[in-house]
């Protein structure tokens, strides 16, 4: 529109003027707040007010008197000129430097001197009026300004409640907005996890179809194996039944070649008759029962016998016969011999006696001695001398070895008082911890204890100890590291059986080493059990009851001796032990080396104990000890003439048992027969309960 056209033109002309290129600061504000200050201070009179006062009310006083007289005595207005008095000399005034000083009507000096330098010429009413003027336009103008100041805060609080109400709005906006978010993503969610169920659900049913079909599979394989178990189990039972006859067969073929080998034995008496060589017999007999003692040993180690064991067995069984009958023909065709040779000499005898006529009659024959081992033999009642002497000079060894750490053990030091204990942990410690758990755990154990008698630094308690520490250190340790070893045979083993073989073990490869160690062991167990040598100890003229009693083994407190069944579980736990020693060596050692107190020490002492009278209850039990413990070892090594022993004990030993037993102490002697029964009839002696196998080294 052309009226549109002339509006910017007119604001473009307005534009270019000077007033239209001037800018404005709108943040004036912030930077003039002084001005609002004055325009918000409360109004004040001008600093001409009080000269105006002064000067210019009195000269027009006098028109004022005329048309009021009254107002003089005004109070109002004698107030009003007290107050505008105050405010002109509390005001300050500019002074006019061509001013004179006023003075009085009558010409003198006014006493009352004014603060201008020169005096000011009055001012007209008009000024007075433009003065008030400016005072009302200011008041008005610092008005405006109040109540400008006074929108712009109520529109600022407006813009500010609205903008905070827009600012909750838009919150709750979001608010929504973050809840309808969470919403979809929670029924997302839920939508992803259902549709995972369903997808589980279906591979599960997938995998019970999968496991149906399975175990299907697997009944079937199951019956075809358990058909096939049953078809095994048969054939093992018949094949088991086959075995079991063929060992059989195998013992009694044993049976007869020992009897007849005990027929061999029995041929010794006519040795002077016969002109061959009886050795070569009995050797021949000797290995022909070995030979079947293999075999069956053999077959039990792998299984059952064969018929080809069985062919071997009757082999070596007719070999016996025939040499048997071979020996009986020498004996039958020696005895002619001798009988001829008797007769012609009993002949030469008579002729001779016919012609030089009777004489005196004379013994021809001696009776021949009673057959060994028979009840009309006696037995010895102590033991041999040199086991005697043996006996008494590891005794010395003990005391010499106590004499020589005497002073180790009597000292008040306290210094020494701990390296003693220190030392006797250190020794005793360790066996205290001997035990079937693993092979490498004893292994650690004893190279601790080799350790601290090689004179190495082992800890023991917290704390570093070596034998070197006192001069009798190493007495002291040997004599209480043997003394430990026989109190646990004589607590622990007496116990828990299995417990002999980890201890023996680890003594006999301490033994092997340290030898003395073992010679104290041999001491301490000689003393607590005499029947270990075996000694069967006298009771001597004078000596007191409670000395013989601990010399025979018991344990005496408070003369009072302890129960029988206590005293032999301690005897039998040494008697277990030692067997274990003399069968056990270390594994880690020198295999080559010679077992320091071996099997021929068993020997001699089982030969020993039935040499001697038994004795009620102790013999039984101890016998029963150490076969359990050291008869298969015993059977390894000596073969047929451990099985003669055995007989021997059978057939000479248990009647002398038997005769001095009482009805109360039958247990022990019952429980050795029955043992001994078994193992002849099954002709082998069990392995022990807790033997150490090659598995439990690994271990």
């Amino acid at each position: 529109m052309p009226s549109d056209g002339r509006c910017w033109e007119t604001l473009r002309a307005l534009r270019n003027t000077s007033k239209g290129r001037l800018r404005y600061d709108r943040e004036w504000l912030l930077r003039y707040e002084d001005v609002l200050e004055e325009c918000m201070s409360l109004p004040k009179l001008s600093s001409y007010s009080g000269w105006v006062v002064d000067h210019i009310l009195p000269n027009t006083s006098g028109h004022t008197q005329e048309s009021a007289p009254s107002s003089d005595n005004s109070p109002s207005s004698g107030s009003a000129s007290g107050l505008y008095q105050s405010s002109l000399l509390k005001s300050p005034v500019r002074s006019s430097p061509q001013s004179p000083s006023p003075s009085t009507p009558n010409g003198t000096q006014s006493t009352h001197e004014s603060p201008f330098t020169e005096p000011i010429a009055p001012q007209s009413s008009r000024a007075i009026k433009v003065e008030g003027c400016i005072r009302m336009y200011e008041l008005a103008h610092r008005m405006r300004g109040t109540e400008g100041l006074r929108q712009w805060q109520e529109e600022q609080e407006r813009k500010v409640r609205a903008l905070s109400e827009m600012a909750s709005e838009q919150l709750k906006r979001f608010d929504e907005l973050k809840e309808l978010k969470l919403h979809k993503e929670f029924q997302d969610l839920q939508e992803v996890m259902e549709k995972s169920t369903r997808e589980a659900l279906g591979h599960q049913e997938k995998l019970k179809e999968e496991h149906r079909h399975r175990a299907k599979i697997l009944n079937l394989k199951l019956r075809e194996a358990e058909q096939q178990r049953v078809k095994q189990a048969e054939q093992e039972q018949l094949r088991k039944e086959e075995g079991q006859v063929r060992l059989r067969s195998l013992y009694s073929l044993q049976e007869e070649v020992l009897q007849l080998n005990q027929q061999l034995d029995a041929s010794s008496q006519h040795k002077e008759l016969l002109s061959v060589d009886l050795a070569a017999f009995q050797t021949r007999g000797n290995q022909l029962c070995g030979l079947i003692s293999s075999i069956i040993r053999t077959t039990l180690e792998s299984g059952y016998p064969t018929a080809e064991n069985q062919a071997e067995a009757e082999r070596a069984l007719q070999e016996m016969r025939d040499l048997l009958s071979d020996l009986e023909q020498e004996i039958t065709r020696a005895s002619q011999v001798k009988k001829k040779h008797e007769e012609e000499a009993r002949v030469k005898r008579q002729e001779s006696q016919v012609q030089q006529g009777p004489g005196p009659p004379t013994q021809t024959s001696a009776p021949s001695p009673s057959p060994v081992g028979t009840q009309n033999e006696d037995l010895q009642v102590k033991v041999q001398d040199s086991t005697m002497q043996w006996y008494q000079q590891l005794q010395d060894a003990s005391a010499k070895c106590v004499l020589a750490f005497e002073d180790l053990t009597s000292s008040k030091d306290s210094q020494t008082k701990k390296i003693k204990m220190d030392l006797q942990k250190a020794a005793t410690i360790p066996v205290s911890q001997i035990s079937t758990i693993a092979g490498s755990k004893l292994k650690e154990i004893f190279d601790k204890i080799h350790s601290l008698l090689s004179g190495k630094p082992v800890q023991s308690g917290g704390r570093s100890v070596s034998v070197t520490l006192n001069p009798q250190g190493l007495d002291f340790v040997q004599y209480k590291l043997a003394e430990k070893f026989v109190k646990q045979g004589e607590e622990e083993v007496a116990s828990h059986h299995e417990a002999a073989f980890p201890i023996a073990v680890v003594a006999s490869g301490i033994w092997m080493l340290h030898p003395k160690v073992g010679d104290l062991i041999l001491a301490h167990l000689h003393k607590k059990c005499p029947y270990s040598v075996p000694f069967y100890p006298a009771f001597k003229e004078g000596m007191a009851l409670e000395d013989y009693q601990r010399m025979l083994g018991y344990q005496v407190t408070d003369s009072k001796v302890e129960q029988q069944d206590n005293f032999l579980k301690r005897m039998s736990g040494m008697i277990r032990l030692y067997a274990a020693i003399i069968q056990l060596q270390w594994p880690y050692g020198n295999r080559q080396e010679a077992h320091p107190h071996g099997l021929n020490h068993g020997w001699r002492w089982l030969a020993q104990v039935l040499n001697m009278e038994p004795l009620s209850d102790v013999t039984a039990t101890l016998l029963f000890d150490f076969l359990e413990v050291c008869g298969n070892a015993l059977m390894k090594q000596y073969q047929v003439q451990f099985w003669k022993m055995i007989l021997l004990i059978k057939e000479d030993y248990f009647p002398r048992i038997e005769a001095i037993t009482s009805s109360g102490q039958m247990g022990s002697f019952i429980r050795l027969k029955q043992f001994l029964e078994k193992c002849l009839q099954r002709r082998e002696i069990p392995v022990p309960r807790g033997f150490l196998t090659t598995s439990f080294w690994r271990s």
